[in-house]
C-alpha cells in the first residue's frame, strides 16, 4: 500500500512515499481503513529521531478509520466498526490502512466526522490528561502558556468546561481565538508576569506548559505549589522546577469522553484544514515551522 514517512533519520529531505505491505494486526490490536489521520509535531519530531525510531518507517499518530481486521485477544470491536485512537509505537497512521492500539480506540458517533476524530487522541487527549493531573477545582485559575497551539486550544475549552477560570498566554495574532474559546489572552515577552497578574489578580494555581525554556522558567514562579506545574515542551526543565511532565492515560474512557464532547458541542477540534495525503510533506511543514494555526488533517 502508498503510506508517507521518512527513509532514514534526519531532516525534511529524508521525508518521502513509501510503498510498504499492510501490516498485520497482533494482540490487542486493529487494522483500520484509514479515513483520516491527524498531523502533529510529534511527526517531525519522530523523523528527527526523537523517539528512538530508524527509517524507513511511515508517520502518523493518531487515526479515524473502518475496521477491516481485529488481532488476538481484541474484545469489544468487530469488522465495520467505525473507530477511532492512537498507532501503537506512535507511527503508521499517514497510510491507505494502519494499526490502531485497541485499548487506546474508541467507537466514534455518528455527530462526530471522521475528520474531527481523527485529532483527539494526541492533542485532546493530552489536555485531558493534564487537567487530571492538575486536579483544579471550579473557580482555580490555570496559566496555559502557549495556549493558542494544538494542545492549547482544547485545554483551554476542557478547563472552563469544567469552571476552571483560564489565563492563556499566546502570540498577539492568536488572541482572539484564544478568548473566544474562554481564556484571558495575555501576550509573550518582557512584562508577562505583570499581564499575567493583572489578568489573574487572585493568583494561579496551576501552570501547564507548551513552550518550554525561557518562557517555561519565568511563569514557573507564578504557582507556589510546584506539583500544579506541568509541561509537555520541556520536560527536564519542568521538573528541575519542582514540577513534572504530563502522565497520559491513553484509553478507551478518555477517548469516549472526549468524542462525548465533540459530539455535545461542548469541545472543538478546531480543524481547520484537510489536506489529501499527497500532500503529506507541505502540511507537516506548516507544522514544524510553528505556521499551522488549528488541527490539519490528512485524507488518504
Amino acid at each position: 500500500m502508498r503510506a508517507y514517512g521518512f527513509s532514514e533519520v534526519g531532516g525534511p529531505e529524508k521525508q518521502t512515499f513509501l510503498d510498504v505491505a499492510v501490516p498485520e494486526p497482533g494482540p490487542g490490536e486493529l487494522l483500520v481503513q484509514v479515513r483520516a489521520a491527524g498531523v502533529n509535531p510529534g511527526d517531525w519530531r519522530l523523523r528527527e529521531g526523537s523517539y528512538g525510531v530508524a527509517g524507513p518507517a511511515v508517520l502518523g499518530r493518531e487515526v479515524a478509520g473502518t475496521v477491516t481486521a481485529l488481532g488476538p485477544g481484541v474484545e469489544g470491536f468487530s469488522v465495520g466498526d467505525e473507530v477511532f485512537g492512537g498507532c501503537p509505537g506512535m507511527v503508521g497512521g499517514w497510510a491507505e490502512q494502519a494499526l490502531v492500539t485497541a485499548s487506546f480506540a474508541a467507537h466514534r458517533p455518528d455527530e462526530v466526522s471522521p475528520e474531527e476524530a481523527a485529532v483527539l487522541p494526541v492533542a485532546a487527549g493530552t489536555a485531558h490528561d493534564a487537567l487530571e493531573n492538575l486536579g483544579l477545582d471550579a473557580g482555580e485559575t490555570l496559566l496555559v502558556n502557549g495556549a493558542g497551539g494544538g494542545v492549547g486550544i482544547p485545554v483551554v475549552q476542557l478547563a472552563r468546561a469544567r469552571g476552571i477560570n483560564v489565563v492563556g498566554v499566546a502570540s498577539p495574532a492568536k488572541h482572539e481565538l484564544v478568548a473566544g474559546f474562554g481564556a484571558v489572552p495575555v501576550a509573550y515577552g518582557d512584562g508577562v508576569l505583570d499581564r499575567v497578574r493583572a489578568a489573574a489578580p487572585g493568583g494561579v494555581d496551576a501552570v501547564f506548559d507548551l513552550v518550554g525554556g525561557e518562557a517555561l522558567r519565568t511563569v514557573a514562579g507564578l504557582v507556589a505549589d510546584r506539583s500544579k506545574l506541568r509541561s509537555v515542551a520541556d520536560k527536564p526543565l519542568a521538573r528541575e522546577l519542582g514540577g513534572g511532565e504530563v502522565e497520559r492515560d491513553r484509553s478507551t474512557a478518555v477517548l469516549t469522553e472526549l468524542a462525548r464532547l465533540v459530539a455535545t458541542k461542548a469541545l472543538d477540534p478546531h480543524v481547520t484544514q484537510v489536506r489529501p495525503l499527497d500532500e503529506a510533506g507541505e502540511a507537516l511543514a506548516q507544522v514544524e515551522n510553528g505556521h499551522a494555526v488549528g488541527k490539519i488533517v490528512l485524507v488518504p
